[in-house]
């Protein structure tokens, strides 16, 4: 099942029971693949794409809460983390943090990165493998702490 039809099953269930959160969370996907499939690209929607724009959706309303936390807001933040918590049901399972430092470590070794001059290699390389598998700032945060103390 793919991403489109999985988020159309999910909206069509949310909307019989009658469940605002999911709603809110899947109407926002959903518009996020319309958005990308009539961006005149021509290309099809494939997996790693989606699992960009649900990354992308989930950033966004980190930040947001972010600025409602600070500000005081908690019934914005409410909101927030609740699409975030239904946005990421749409997500391969994240790694852990051994996983995730075994999987850099790796990285680091077959490019030769050596100081934090080569970051943007080992970034390159563990963006590309580690896609929806870890966010990028947990990778970022990672990787420097690897390379520092390497």
């Amino acid at each position: 099942m793919t991403l489109e039809e999985k988020i159309n099953t999910d909206l069509k269930a949310a909307m019989k029971s009658k469940d605002k959160v999911a709603l809110r969370g899947i109407r926002a996907i959903k518009s996020a693949i319309l958005l990308a499939n009539t961006d005149g690209s021509g290309k099809e929607l494939d997996e790693a794409t989606g699992i960009k724009i649900v990354q992308k959706l989930i950033k966004q309303r980190q930040d947001s809460l972010d600025i409602y936390e600070k500000q005081g807001r908690e019934d914005l933040a409410v909101v927030e983390r609740e699409e975030i918590e239904i946005l990421q049901g749409y997500l391969p399972e994240q790694m852990d943090t051994e996983e995730l430092e075994a999987v850099l470590k790796e990285i680091i070794t077959q490019t030769g990165a050596s100081s934090m001059k080569d970051m943007g290699k080992v970034m390159g390389m563990a963006s590309a493998k580690l896609a929806g598998k870890a966010d990028g700032k947990t990778i970022s945060t990672t990787v420097k702490k690897l390379l520092s103390g390497a």
